[in-house]
């Protein structure tokens, strides 16, 4: 069930999977076993469930019988906007295991359903070809890759495998809650279709991936501390899908209104996070400082002959590294 070329790309490479006991990852954790990828697993419990606490016990059993190390980590209460907490909290702990056991892949069992939910969600907001192409099979994102094993895969295949084997695995009651905006989508309109066209989807996310290689330029993103950057490709859709790209990476999603914005305005600020300039050529990204720092006379003067944007100079006034690169790149011009 797994591509042969998804598992070049993680066999004898040091992996690890984002675990829930779910439907989808459980399928993942026994297809990796059978192909005999190594791999840890890593679990985070948000406390809302009372089966989380069986999904946490199921995960150390498996990793137990099979020799592998679980990772758990007990969530701190969610107060509000759980869907984009919970991911930014489950990120951060994955990012953190993949730093400290230097783990070179993150897999997560994102499947086909996923995928088409997520495109038509996108196309209902409005987004172009290279947005609608949406979750792709692997992801660079700088210290490991993402890769999703399961994304040539509907959820029926995952299930059908699972029942086969009589594989343990637990139901989410939350994904049958509507009030959730994707749960909406996948119960009124992805399944549905799904059901009726899988073998025409498939065929249609063959193509996206095709154009898609050809619509849109790979940028090459490089970073000093916090300051991330890359040289202008003139082609402003290419320049936005790889800002996009990269604070997807930091756990942050443009808004429909700041991509708009990126199209005419030399200067955003992103979510009250991030500033995004782009600049004689080039495009920065960099935490955005709201506090008024004491800058000394001699660094103002020079971010003035050197026209740095306003905004972005207190973030460099705090990092030394990130100012020397921007006054390199500017002054090379």
């Amino acid at each position: 069930m797994l591509e042969n070329k998804t598992l070049l790309k993680i066999k004898d490479k040091k992996n690890l999977l984002a675990f829930s006991g779910g439907a989808d990852s459980t399928a993942l954790f026994f297809l990796l076993l059978k192909h005999n990828i190594p791999f840890d697993i890593a679990i985070v419990n948000y406390g809302v469930r009372e089966q989380s606490k069986e999904e946490v016990a199921y995960a150390q059993e498996l990793a137990k019988t099979h020799n592998l190390k679980c990772h758990i980590f007990n969530a701190p209460k969610i107060e509000q906007n759980f869907e984009a907490a919970a991911r930014e909290i489950r990120y951060n702990f994955f990012e953190e295991l993949i730093l400290k056991y230097k783990y070179e892949n993150l897999l997560t069992a994102h499947h086909l359903g996923d995928r088409f939910e997520w495109m038509l969600m996108q196309f209902c907001k409005g987004a172009g070809c290279a947005e609608i192409a949406g979750m792709q099979k692997e992801q660079n994102r700088g210290i490991y890759t993402l890769i999703r094993p399961l994304l040539h895969l509907d959820k029926k295949e995952l299930l059908a495998y699972l029942h086969a084997d009589e594989k343990i695995y637990f139901e989410d009651e939350s994904n049958l809650d509507e009030d959730i905006k994707r749960n909406a989508f996948r119960h009124n309109y992805s399944l549905p279709l799904l059901e009726k066209y899988l073998g025409g989807i498939k065929k249609s996310f063959e193509y996206l991936d095709e154009d898609r290689s050809q619509l849109v330029e790979e940028i090459e993103i490089k970073t000093v501390e916090e300051l991330a950057y890359f040289k202008s490709s003139q082609n402003r859709r290419a320049d936005i899908f790889a800002i996009d790209k990269y604070l997807k990476s930091k756990l942050y999603m443009l808004s429909a209104n700041e991509r708009e914005l990126l199209k005419t305005e030399i200067t955003i600020v992103a979510g009250r996070k991030f500033l995004v300039v782009q600049d004689r050529g080039f495009v920065f990204i960099a935490p955005f400082l709201q506090e008024k720092a004491e800058m000394p006379h001699k660094f103002k003067e020079e971010c003035r002959v050197l026209k740095i944007e306003p905004k972005l100079r207190p973030y460099l006034y705090k990092n030394k590294d990130a100012f020397l690169k921007i006054r390199e790149l500017l002054t090379a011009i």
